[in-house]
């Protein structure tokens, strides 16, 4: 697993590292705010930062305890790095700790990263305030990078970040961590093929310890086999478990995130399915997006946003939901060959909609490389009535600047892509005339020589196989 973490490091957290260090070797005080939802590698990017040249780190930890405890504990994590004599005791308050904290810092460069600062909030509400006041009066003359760190987004957003937050302002930089992309997700499957790193992208939903987990099987498949499948795996439970850690009433969001995934995507369908008050269910759904959960996806130049549909945004939860719910009696007795009757025969299903999430993702970093015919700056799905056609349509991805636009058709089939598709694609576009279009097509299983000869002399159209999606 060794070998896993240094490329999670190196690759899909490069960039996060190298403005750490650049802020860190900034003379004074620093002040980093390190967020993002649960199991995203927050934890692991500051462990990973610290540990580059060794940095003099004080390092802690809260829990859901009551703030004695927690007092307690941060006084022995600095005692662990700038010990005293024991017949001092602890320190008496949180000042008290600053106080220790700041005549240490007069010495040398030191790091305060403090992980999970909402439960510290949380039992103690005024000690953003008393930050705030060390800020301002003793820390912009000391040479010291404070880090806060937490996985509750909207406490960290609204409440260290926020306009309203005493911390408003003084921070020197924000890392909002985000999951992996599916580029970034591949260097954890290496020696195994495209097809399989974008499986095992799809169902992680490209968190970097389930992508350990899971890269851990013989094969990619095994891999999923044994952390879903097997009351023991590690995986088997975690959507849930990941509710009950987070929310009140985990039944409630259950039921919603099932309903979505069982193909209800508009407020009215879900709360009629789970036999709630639609009122609640927006709130809970809500709750849900904050998390990263779920999201609501509103098609492309969409005028009217009430169009938006309920999507399961994060892979992990949508695989979890559509294989795992259903079939939790068949692991509990311990039943064989689960994955292989129950999950094999609709991953190419399953596939389709994470294939179209790839394909956005390899546009937007060609985007950023300015390897496109044009810069977007709007990209998603469209669908509705086709003036043109008088059908309803979808198109898979669609991104636009101006007049210019990008439609694009994503293919996961077992079957070489034809001429027919790009033909049916020129046809969903004709609706905008008005607009100079270029037209991409992604095929998991290649493409017909027709289609390739179509591609060649037509300069608007490009081809983009598995093995294009990794050469970047």
């Amino acid at each position: 697993m060794e070998d896993h973490i240094r490329k999670f490091r190196e690759g899909g957290r490069g960039r996060e590292l190298r403005s750490l260090e650049k802020l860190y070797n900034r003379e004074g005080f620093t002040f980093a705010v390190i967020y993002g939802r649960r199991r995203v590698g927050k934890t692991s990017l500051i462990n990973e930062f610290i540990r580059r040249d060794n940095k003099k780190a004080i390092q802690f930890t809260a829990t859901e305890n009551t703030n004695a405890v927690n007092l307690s504990n941060f006084s022995k994590s600095i005692f662990s790095v700038f010990p005293r004599p024991p017949s001092l005791g602890g320190l008496p308050s949180w000042e008290g700790a600053f106080d220790y904290i700041v005549e240490q810092a007069k010495e040398e460069k030191i790091i305060l990263a403090i992980d999970e600062y909402p439960y510290l909030v949380k039992a103690y509400p005024p000690l953003s305030s008393e930050i705030q006041r060390y800020i301002d009066l003793t820390l912009q003359d000391i040479d010291i990078m404070l880090i806060l760190c937490g996985s509750s987004m909207s406490f960290m957003e609204n409440q260290v970040l926020g306009y309203e937050s005493p911390l408003y302002g003084r921070r020197t930089a924000q890392y909002k961590i985000r999951p992996l992309d599916y580029y970034d997700s591949a260097e954890f499957f290496e020696g195994t093929s495209q097809e399989d790193k974008l499986l095992g992208y799809a169902v992680t939903g490209g968190i970097p310890l389930y992508l350990n987990i899971v890269s851990e099987g013989d094969t990619v498949a095994a891999g999923i086999e044994e952390a879903f499948f097997a009351t023991d795996g590690f995986l088997f439970e975690e959507p849930y478990n990941l509710l009950k850690q987070e929310l009140r009433e985990p039944a409630v969001y259950n039921a919603i995130i099932g309903t979505i995934a069982g193909g209800s995507t508009k407020l009215n369908e879900i709360a009629d399915k789970i036999k709630e008050d639609k009122s609640k269910v927006a709130k809970y759904i809500s709750t849900l997006i904050d998390l990263g959960i779920l999201e609501r996806e509103v098609s492309m130049f969409a005028k009217n946003s009430r169009t938006g549909v309920y999507r399961i945004k994060d892979n992990m939860y949508r695989f979890w939901y559509r294989f795992v719910w259903d079939n939790i009696g068949l692991v509990e007795s311990e039943h064989t060959h689960i994955y292989k009757e129950k999950v094999e025969p609709f991953i190419p299903d399953f596939m389709g909609h994470v294939f179209e999430d790839v394909c956005v993702q390899y546009l937007t970093r060609l985007n950023a490389k300015g390897r496109l015919p044009f810069t977007f700056d709007s990209i998603g799905r469209w669908w509705g009535g086709n003036p043109v056609t008088k059908k309803e349509t979808e198109i898979d991805v669609v991104a636009s600047s101006g007049n210019k636009m990008i439609v694009g058709e994503c293919k996961w089939k077992s079957k070489e892509t034809g001429v027919d598709v790009y033909r049916d694609l020129r046809n969903k576009a004709a609706m905008f005339a008005d607009k100079d279009i270029y037209y991409f097509i992604f095929s998991k299983s290649g493409f017909t020589k027709e289609l390739m000869d179509e591609a060649k002399a037509d300069g608007r159209l490009t081809l983009a196989g598995l093995d294009d999606l990794f050469t970047l």
